[in-house]
């Protein structure tokens, strides 16, 4: 990722078009420095055309009078004088490969970290790269996004020419969009089009500082000549009152290098005295030392802040992997520039309007596309719009308790109603609101206004122990044909429902739950009104994997073995609280395809919308509607929030599921389940990003009592005598993943290096990973590596 260091300022030259005088500027910014007796290194990454014109040497040419002080150096240069990527298409018919992006970047952050080691006092770094700002690089790929995971303050130079005012301006806001930080705009002074007046103004307004310099002579057909000219023309820029401009921004933009590194310096104790953090006890942060400065994010990493202990030649910013996809809510990435611009389109047409009897694109595109071929497909009608979760799990239930009241609550007082309760699972969570708190059982998320209405079932579990794939039982379930602890055939036979509905074990559950419910309503306790699940796995009560065949049995004994096809709720309405599990987390799109069965409500947020912005969506059947249905406003589903299908969430929405439809069929996910087939025997059945072998041998160890995987997902449930929420066994042993190994600088770019650390989250006693659907498969392999090393230690 990013690369900061206290003694050396870096900043990455772009342009606002091509020949708008990159080159000659950044060689009067090198030249001014090496005056200023600063050693100076100039980086080309990319030069194509002809090496006597080539820009490093250039460099070197005019600052001749400093060139000790100038070291000058080109990364991959192409005789063909046309677009970097054209020149790498037509040499890779010679050669037979064109650099990737990732060999790009790291090339370029190895050598930032080769002149910190190699300048002993405070230097300067000037990257200039080729062309406008969305100037292709050798593979292809736009330079704006290319050069994004390093994050390099920038120097824009603005185009003095006809057209120049627009496509500085354009240029600025596409860095802006990815966020750059640009620190300076320098320019000509072309006294014809004056571009520089208007611009300084509009960049003024915006915090910017523009300088404008004169231009440089004509070109002197005499090659004797016109060296003399150009030498002439910089040594005026230096020597001249014209110095006063160039030095200005020398002087600023180390003033702003300052800045950057006195506001992150100063951040944690800040944070400390004015940040109440969710989940912290804030009695057990010690110090500035265990606040975690993020001072950038791209793709799965976080760019940290760490006072380094040998400031002269460590990075202050150390690469974390996001091992917790930011609480679960990343699906692409950070920063990810589709999304991005999905975000800054909808602003754009709409800001955020009113929603009720109104509709928009976005809102109407994302609810038919959830319903006809999403989640919803083949069940839901309708699509409700909400905040978050827990927001979209509040409308959930209203919807369910209407729909169980308008069929079984007639003879009920209002008090009665008001004492509904949910049939659950044990170790449920559905958000932090207080209504979504009331559908689980008393534990460390609730508050002194909740109040438990319902009955949660203990659940069976599966999970790797000792190396074998098990399905736990509950002791209440516990009997010589039904064992606590038996071993399952395999993953995907554990996850092919319909095949096990016929075994003694789902007789078992059957005799189980119905013993249970006849009891509940013998002894004539609150009535159920919904029954209220998180498929498959459940997140925040510490990562457990549910035996699939106990919902869908739960299921089916609640309906009554209701037909699948069935328009209309039986029993209790059914709510899957897909949070969490949806859209692919677990590798499936939704739960009801393996359990056999669809919701009559479903939940869907986090993934929803890649992580940029919240946004929930509640999927109803249609005669979970009509319980809603009338002449009556009173009848009507009186809820909702100011941000209702803010068009920005929604179209961020639509966006993020086209992206994930196309990763469903990526060569990587085609590789994990062919790799989850080939150690199962059952294909397609379940599978996950993690390799097969190393939750095996994960779970052999003596610190393990079990482990499991699906889909992004990875759970490592540790021995621990106070196991629950409020251990700190699986933070503590787990916190060496947060050390850096080797040089921090490096993040060797590379996909899989080994350069950075993890920055984690537990669950008391279970430490759990997650990535994002698009990590690639080196790094996880790396992760993995990381992780073995820490807890077999």
């Amino acid at each position: 990722m990013s690369s900061l260091y206290k003694h050396l300022r870096v900043h990455q030259v772009f342009g606002a078009n091509t020949d708008v005088g990159k080159t000659i500027l950044t060689t009067a910014l090198a030249r001014t420095s090496a005056r200023k007796k600063f050693p100076v290194f100039y980086l080309k990454p990319v030069s194509t055309g002809a090496v006597e014109d080539a820009d490093d040497h250039h460099v070197v040419r005019f600052g001749r009078n400093s060139s000790n002080l100038i070291r000058s150096e080109c990364l991959y240069r192409y005789d063909d004088p046309v677009s970097p990527h054209l020149a790498a298409i037509r040499k890779v018919s010679e050669s037979g490969s064109t650099p990737t992006d990732s060999t790009l970047i790291s090339a370029v952050a190895n050598k930032i970290r080769e002149y910190a080691s190699k300048s002993p006092k405070p230097g300067h770094v000037y990257i200039e790269t080729a062309g406008g700002v969305h100037s292709p690089v050798l593979s292809g790929t736009t330079q704006a996004d290319c050069y994004r995971p390093l994050f390099l303050p920038t120097i824009l130079v603005g185009d003095s020419k006809l057209g120049g005012i627009s496509s500085t301006i354009s240029s600025y806001e596409s860095l802006l969009l990815r966020g750059y930080i640009v620190d300076t705009v320098v320019m000509f002074r072309d006294e014809y089009y004056r571009n520089w007046e208007y611009l300084s103004e509009y960049f003024k307004a915006r915090g910017i500082h523009l300088s404008a310099v004169d231009p440089p002579p004509a070109r002197n057909s005499n090659a004797t000549e016109d060296r003399a000219s150009t030498e002439e023309y910089y040594a005026s820029l230096v020597a001249s009152e014209e110095e006063s401009s160039i030095s200005r921004v020398i002087d600023y933009l180390d003033a702003r290098h300052a800045v950057r590194h006195k506001e992150l310096e100063s951040m944690p104790q800040r944070s400390i005295d004015s940040i109440w953090w969710p989940f912290v006890q804030h009695g057990t942060v010690k110090g500035e030392q265990d606040v975690t400065v993020i001072d950038s994010a791209f793709g799965d990493f976080f760019s940290v802040y760490k006072q380094p202990k040998n400031t002269s030649s460590s990075s202050l910013l150390s690469p974390e992997f996001d091992g917790s996809a930011s609480w679960w809510t990343q699906a692409l990435g950070h920063a990810n520039p589709t999304l991005t611009m999905a975000a800054a389109r909808a602003s754009g047409r709409y800001g955020h309007v009113m929603f009720p009897q109104a509709t928009h694109l976005p809102a109407l595109r994302l609810a038919e596309r959830l319903i006809q071929k999403g989640p919803g497909k083949g069940w839901a009608s309708r699509a409700f719009f909400s905040d978050n979760g827990s927001t979209g799990m509040e409308v959930a239930i209203k919807m369910a308790l209407r729909a169980w009241s308008l069929r079984n609550g007639a003879d009920l007082t209002k008090e009665n109603k008001k004492k509904l309760g949910i049939l659950g699972l044990k170790g449920s969570y559905h958000g932090d609101t207080i209504g979504a708190m009331d559908a689980t059982e008393d534990g460390v998320y609730t508050c002194e206004w909740h109040d438990s209405k319902g009955y949660w079932f203990d659940p069976p579990t599966v999970g790797f122990q000792d190396g074998q794939l098990v399905i736990s039982v509950p002791s209440s379930l516990s009997t010589s044909d039904t064992p606590h602890v038996s071993p399952a055939k395999s993953l995907g036979w554990v996850y092919d429902v319909g095949e096990r509905l016929h075994t003694p074990l789902a007789r078992a559950y059957t005799m189980h739950i119905r013993r249970v419910l006849d009891n509940l309503e013998k002894n004539g306790e609150n009535k159920l009104a919904a029954l209220v699940i998180e498929p498959l796995v459940m997140g925040a009560g510490g990562m457990i994997f549910v035996d699939p065949l106990f919902q869908r049995v739960l299921i089916d004994v609640v309906r009554g073995r209701r037909s699948t096809s069935s328009s209309q709720w039986s029993g209790l309405p059914i709510i899957f609280d897909e949070v969490f599990t949806g859209l692919q987390r677990i590798g499936v799109e939704s739960a009801g395809p393996v359990l056999g069965v669809n919701p009559d409500i479903s939940v869907h947020a986090k993934i929803l919308t890649g992580g940029l912005i919240p946004l929930s969506i509640t999927l109803a059947s249609k005669s979970i509607f009509d319980a809603f249905w009338g002449d009556q406003k009173a009848v009507a589903l009186l809820h909702g929030h100011s941000y209702t299908a803010h068009p920005i969430g929604c179209e961020v929405a639509n966006e993020t599921l086209a992206q994930i439809e196309k990763l469903t069929e990526s060569d990587d996910w085609k590789a994990s389940k062919a790799v989850w087939a080939e150690d199962d025997g059952q294909q397609g059945k379940a599978w996950s990003v993690w390799d097969p072998q190393f939750i095996k041998q994960v779970s052999k160890l003596p610190s393990v009592k079990e482990a499991m995987a699906l889909g992004t997902v990875l759970a490592i449930n540790f021995k621990d005598s106070s196991a629950g929420y409020t251990s700190f066994f699986a933070q503590n042993l787990l916190k060496p993943l947060k050390e850096v190994t080797g040089n921090a600088g490096e993040l060797s770019l590379a996909p899989g290096g080994a350069n950075y650390g993890i920055n984690y989250r537990t669950l008391g006693n279970v430490g759990y990973f997650m990535t994002s659907l698009n990590t690639k498969s080196s790094i996880i392999r790396s992760i993995e590596d990381k992780i073995w090393k820490t807890i077999s230690a």
